[in-house]
């Protein structure tokens, strides 16, 4: 038994050693107050809206950033631009298994992997899930007074959201949909 209180001990003691040199700080995102928008483009216009977030969290190491994964609520997805039976035809159809089938996958997922920079500004790499397809992400991140933005484009034709997408349907015309669609997102923490 005084062997097992002294191996708890020594772990006891190795862990705190550890992370007293690391540093490592994980911060909660404030879901309520943070902010995602995005904006699809057709050959005749575009439509955008908001998504929301359904858990998230920042790791740093010191001030500078060091990972964080986070949980999009895709049945959350709305129309801004439009109103009345247009807005809820559009929403329904981006929930539907045209687009992002929301029953089957209510949410996306993204996990840091890499960052680069420093003073507040990020070179950020990182897994993004949708429909359960994996694909790799970078984009540029700023993090300042406890708020983070970045602006992503998604090619929204590596996570098999395939609908009106001229990468796999030819003679579209006037009725495609272009395969990247950008989303600004604001995280508060």
């Amino acid at each position: 038994m005084n062997k097992n209180i002294l191996k708890s001990a020594f772990v006891a003691v190795l862990a705190l050693t550890f992370f007293s040199f690391t540093n490592l700080l994980v911060k909660e995102v404030n879901v309520k107050d943070s902010k995602i928008t995005w904006k699809g483009y057709k050959v005749t216009g575009d439509h955008e809206g908001t998504i929301n977030l359904a858990s998230g969290t920042l790791m740093f190491e010191g001030d500078k950033l060091n990972g964080g994964k986070f949980t999009v609520d895709m049945t959350t997805i709305t129309v801004t631009d439009l109103t009345d039976d247009s807005k809820g035809k559009l929403e329904g159809h981006l929930k539907s298994d045209d687009f992002f089938g929301v029953e089957t996958f209510p949410t996306a997922s993204f996990v840091i992997t890499g960052v680069k920079g420093s003073a507040g500004k990020y070179v950020v790499t990182g897994d993004l899930t949708i429909k359960n397809k994996t694909n790799p992400l970078t984009f540029e991140m700023t993090v300042a007074n406890n708020q983070a933005n970045a602006t992503l484009k998604i090619d929204r034709s590596k996570f098999d959201v395939r609908y009106g997408s001229p990468s796999f349907f030819n003679d579209l015309k006037d009725k495609a949909i272009y395969d990247e669609f950008d989303m600004n997102v604001t995280l508060m923490f």
